[in-house]
């Protein structure tokens, strides 16, 4: 008597594998918004943004009413000239420093902790993981350099009342105030590029620091008009013409004209660093 094998099992057709989606880009929008949220860095830099800004207009603002009598006339002038740049002048110098420490941190941060390579193998591509955390950041630091530059107008605007009255409603002043906002905003972006382009913290700030702080001084000691023209297009210096209420006379640039070159500036450093992301290692 002979075994019977038993019956083969009707065929079917292989199940398919899983495909693997792509990461939308709203995913990546939300997941930057969560590692940029989740930084103490963060958290801390807008903070001492906060703090220093509105300390600092405050301050200068009343040292500069506290001392009117003896202040030299033509610095009076300029005062009654531009006075919401005399308001936001200080503390947007000095907090603009949190800014840059934060944009580069912001890029740099991930690179020194390896976080960058879960990133990139998540989103091969690259470039959108880039484009969402630039986007982030930016709307960030919109919202929150605006509320910091209409306190410190709103704080700066009752002490100066006294020798110098200005209101929103004055010519240039709206446009000063928002400006100011729009300036940290390209700052933090262009902190960023430059965060991404280094891709080592301490280098990363001590060049963004040296083109805010730096270049300028050094560009002024250039003779001739060659000199004026090199400080006018440098990228903080002419960033800046935004957040003042007047055009000077000897400007080269006008205020929008300054936030133009500055925005080049950042957006030339940000389609770098973004060709050098797809080219080099994490």
């Amino acid at each position: 008597m002979t075994a019977t094998s038993p019956a083969a099992p009707p065929y079917q057709e292989p199940a398919a594998r899983p495909v693997p989606g792509r990461a939308g880009f709203g995913n990546l929008l939300a997941s930057e918004w969560t590692k940029i949220r989740s930084v103490r860095s963060t958290v801390w830099s807008l903070i001492l943004l906060v703090v220093v800004t509105l300390g600092f207009t405050a301050l200068f603002t009343w040292l500069s009413v506290y001392n009117w009598d003896k202040t030299d006339p033509a610095q009076r002038a300029q005062v009654a000239a531009d006075p919401v740049g005399t308001i936001l002048g200080a503390g947007l110098f000095l907090g603009q420093l949190t800014i840059c420490v934060l944009g580069v941190l912001v890029i740099s941060a991930e690179y020194s902790t390896g976080v960058i390579r879960a990133s990139l193998l998540a989103v091969p591509r690259r470039y959108p993981m880039f484009v969402a955390k630039a986007i982030v950041f930016a709307a960030l630091v919109f919202v929150i350099g605006e509320c910091v530059t209409f306190l410190s107008f709103f704080i700066g605007k009752p002490i100066l009342a006294s020798h110098v009255p200005v209101s929103l409603g004055d010519p240039g002043a709206a446009r000063a105030v928002v400006g100011a906002g729009l300036y940290l905003t390209v700052l933090a972006l262009f902190a960023m590029a430059i965060g991404a382009l280094i891709r080592h913290t301490a280098g990363a700030i001590t060049a963004v620091i040296g083109f805010v702080l730096v270049l300028a001084p050094l560009a002024q000691l250039i003779p001739g008009k060659i000199g004026k023209y090199v400080h006018a297009y440098l990228p903080s210096e002419a960033g800046q013409l935004v957040a003042r209420q007047h055009q000077q006379a000897d400007q080269v640039l006008s205020a929008w004209q300054g936030f133009g070159v500055f925005c080049l500036w950042t957006v030339v450093l940000l389609a770098l660093a973004i060709y050098l992301l797809q080219r080099r290692d994490a």
